[in-house]
C-alpha cells in the first residue's frame, strides 16, 4: 500500500460510517425564534420563526416534529425537524406555556396560565379532547413513567395536581412552596420533586404503586454571597439512575447538583444569567441550560459536573430539547 492511496481509503471509511450528529432547539423568548444547535460542533446552525412569544418545547417521539408552545399565538406550533418547516398547528388553549408529551405521542398535556386549565389536545386529529380545571395560574407539567398520571403546578394555588390520563380528573392535591414551576419524576417513578420558585425549595414526594403521592422531605439551597431571594428554583432533570438531580436557580446563576437518593445539596454550578430550564443530550453525557438575560445556553458535562462551554443564541432563551 501507497501512502498516496491512503486518503482515498480513509476518505471512504468517512463516506462509509458517517457521523450522526444530534441537534438542540432552544426557544427564544423575545426574539420570537428557535436556535438549532449541532450537538457534535457546539455550533448554532438556523434559526427560525418560532411563534410570537415561544417557550416550552418538546419533540414526537419519532424525532420528527418539534412541537413549540406560541404563547402569544394561542396555539402549540409544529415544524419538522429536518427541514424546519412549519406544519399544520395544534390548538391549545390561551396563553400555553409548558406541556407535556405522553410517550405514544398521541396526547398533549399543555398548561393554560390566564383560564387555569390543562388542556388535553389530540395531536393527530388536532382537536381538543379535555379541559381539566385546575388551580390558579397553572404553569409545570409533569407525567409520571407509565403515563397514568399527569401533574400541573399551580403558581398562585400553590399546589400540584396529580391528573388521572384515564378519566382527566384531578385524584390528589399536594401543598408546596410558594409558586411552583417544575415537576419531574425519576425514570422508575417512585419519586417526584416539584421546583418553588418563590418558595425557594424543591418539594419530594414518594409515590406508591398506586400512583399515590406522600409529601417527605424539602430541598433548600444556600450559596456563599448570592442573596436568599436570588435563589429560585425552576427547571429540573434527574439521571436515568436516579442519583442526581439537576435545579436551575434563576437569577441565581447556578445550577444545583443534588444527591437524589440522601436529598444533600453537593455542587453548585455557575452558569450564564437566568437560568431557566434544562435538558439533557440522549445519552445524558451532557445537560444543557438556557439563560435568558445573558441570551446564551450553558453547556454542562454531566459526569464532572462543571460547565465546559458557552454558546450564544437569540433573545431570551427559555425552553430546550434535544434529539439525536
Amino acid at each position: 500500500m501507497t501512502y498516496a492511496s491512503l486518503p482515498f481509503l480513509l476518505l471512504g471509511v468517512v463516506f462509509a460510517s458517517p457521523a450522526l450528529a444530534g441537534k438542540a432547539f432552544v426557544t427564544n423568548e423575545r426574539g420570537n425564534t428557535v436556535s438549532v444547535i449541532d450537538t457534535e460542533t457546539w455550533e448554532v446552525t438556523e434559526e427560525f420563526f418560532g411563534g410570537n412569544r415561544p417557550r416550552g418545547i418538546t419533540v414526537s417521539p419519532d424525532g420528527k416534529h418539534l412541537y413549540v408552545c406560541a404563547s402569544d399565538d394561542n396555539l402549540v406550533r409544529v415544524f419538522d425537524t429536518e427541514t424546519y418547516a412549519e406544519l399544520p398547528s395544534l390548538p391549545s388553549g390561551p396563553d400555553p406555556e409548558l406541556f407535556i408529551l405522553e410517550p405514544s405521542g398521541h396526547r398533549l398535556y399543555i398548561a393554560n396560565e390566564d383560564d387555569n386549565l390543562v388542556t388535553v389536545t389530540d395531536t393527530q386529529s388536532r382537536t381538543v379532547i379535555a379541559e381539566v380545571p385546575v388551580g390558579v395560574e397553572p404553569e409545570g407539567m409533569g407525567m409520571s413513567p407509565d403515563a397514568k398520571w399527569v401533574v400541573n403546578t399551580s403558581e398562585t394555588t400553590n399546589m400540584a395536581h396529580f391528573i388521572s390520563t384515564d378519566d382527566y380528573q384531578i385524584k390528589h392535591n399536594v401543598l408546596v412552596d410558594q409558586r411552583p414551576r417544575y415537576a419531574q419524576y425519576t425514570a422508575d417513578g417512585s419519586r417526584l420533586f416539584v421546583t418553588s420558585e418563590i418558595g425557594g425549595t424543591v418539594s419530594v414526594m414518594d409515590i406508591d404503586e398506586t400512583g399515590t403521592p406522600t409529601l417527605v422531605d424539602k430541598i433548600s439551597f444556600e450559596v456563599p454571597g448570592v442573596l436568599p431571594e436570588w435563589l429560585q428554583p425552576v427547571g429540573a432533570k434527574v439521571t436515568s439512575d436516579g442519583k442526581t438531580l439537576f435545579v436551575a436557580l434563576g437569577p441565581a446563576n447556578r445550577v444545583a447538583v443534588v444527591d437524589a437518593e440522601s436529598l444533600e445539596v453537593r455542587d453548585y454550578i455557575l452558569v450564564g444569567q437566568r437560568v431557566w430550564q434544562l435538558a439533557f443530550t440522549p445519552d445524558e453525557k451532557f445537560l444543557l441550560t438556557t439563560n435568558g438575560n445573558s441570551n446564551d445556553i450553558t453547556v454542562i458535562d454531566v459526569a464532572a459536573e462543571e460547565a465546559v462551554r458557552s454558546i450564544q443564541v437569540g433573545d431570551q432563551p427559555w425552553g430546550v430539547v434535544v434529539i439525536e
